[in-house]
């Protein structure tokens, strides 16, 4: 059985609340789990204490069980000094997407066609 220690949300609509809890993978998002180990409020300031709650000595027992923490809750964890910080690298995220690059690219076209005609008037 693999475990996922990872969030399950509750709360109302636009109002999100969520559990930290150690969960079968094939069990759905917010269906039933094996242990509750804390909460996250994303609600509150990120400098409040209560943002994240969470059962450090037992998110260290389920790791030792095998459980594998999401990425969001393994920033938690890293956060709050359970685990070392991974090192992550996602080169494409400062590139701008598709849309954007075509209008940089007739801005640059633009710009270069004025510059012609300014040249070629003189």
């Amino acid at each position: 059985m693999a475990i996922k220690i990872r969030l399950a949300r509750s709360g109302s609509k636009k109002r999100p609340f969520y559990r930290i809890v150690a969960a079968d993978t094939r069990m759905p998002r917010d269906g039933r789990f094996i242990e509750k180990l804390g909460t996250y409020n994303p609600l509150l300031p990120k400098d409040s204490e209560d943002r994240v709650k969470m059962d450090a000595e037992r998110i260290k027992h389920w790791m030792d069980q095998g459980a594998k923490p999401t990425d969001r809750v393994s920033r938690f964890l890293e956060a709050a000094g359970v685990v070392e910080k991974k090192e992550r690298n996602n080169p494409k995220k400062a590139t701008p997407g598709k849309a954007a690059q075509e209008r940089a690219e007739a801005k640059a076209a633009k710009a270069a066609e004025a510059a012609t005609d300014a040249a070629s008037a003189d």
